[in-house]
């Protein structure tokens, strides 16, 4: 399988490359500047410089042809609201519509486990671009007919990874039979397990179209994945 890793260099991405990679795929990592492409040799990855928050549709169509399959897991990193709609709404929709005209056929989000109309995010709180961007992203994704995954991890940390997650709701929208979202300690999941869910997804037809919401758990990711 070829892929292309949008946002390579970043802490889930950075991960995620010599995962694909130890699987056998060809990895293509998308980065947007010069001293970024190194890293991206030396987990095993083709670097690929392409500023995809100023870049057209056309133009990452081009940079997209011939993949089988887009990851997306880079982010503005919050703090300015403009740039968290470019990057996190914005770009991540023109990457999707890019795919789609480019022929892939495979299509994973990395988004967060909130991003649900009723997310409950006060439109004064410094997060809530950051909440409705990923919501308006996921939706695109949703409304294309590229093969999507949406994953919604929990709150992120740089603990080693476990191997086993907890999926959050059963139904295809990942919230059928779902309880509230766990918060605190119960909401965390290490980006080590983000990224072999990632790896893991883009092997589990099961996987395609369905918004899996998850945190740290007890039950092995493929199990996990294919319930």
């Amino acid at each position: 399988m070829k892929i292309a890793l949008v946002g390579a260099h970043g802490k889930v991405g950075r991960l995620l490359v010599p995962i694909l990679v130890g699987h056998g795929a060809s990895v293509s990592g998308i980065v947007r500047a010069d001293e970024q492409l190194p890293l991206v040799r030396r987990l095993g990855g083709e670097p690929l410089l392409l500023d995809v928050e100023h870049a057209e549709t056309e133009e990452i169509a081009a940079a997209l042809d011939g993949f089988d399959a887009v990851v997306w897991s880079a982010g503005a990193g919050g703090g300015d609201r403009d740039r968290t709609y470019a990057v996190d709404r914005d770009a991540a929709g023109r990457s999707m519509d890019a795919a789609a005209a480019a022929g892939v056929g495979r299509y994973v989000m990395v988004s967060w486990i909130g991003s649900v109309p009723d997310h409950g995010v006060d439109p004064d709180s410094s997060f809530f671009a950051y909440a409705d961007a990923k919501l308006a992203a996921d939706d695109h994704l949703r409304g294309t007919g590229l093969d999507w995954t949406v994953l919604g991890p929990g709150t992120l940390t740089d603990d080693d990874p476990t191997g086993a997650i907890r999926v959050v709701g059963d139904g295809p929208d990942g919230l059928d039979g779902a309880e509230d979202v766990p918060s605190g300690a119960a909401s965390r999941v290490s980006r080590a397990d983000v990224a072999m869910v990632v790896a893991q997804t883009l092997r589990t037809p099961a996987t395609v179209g369905r918004f899996i919401r998850f945190t740290g758990g007890d039950t092995p990711i493929l199990e996990a994945l294919e319930r």
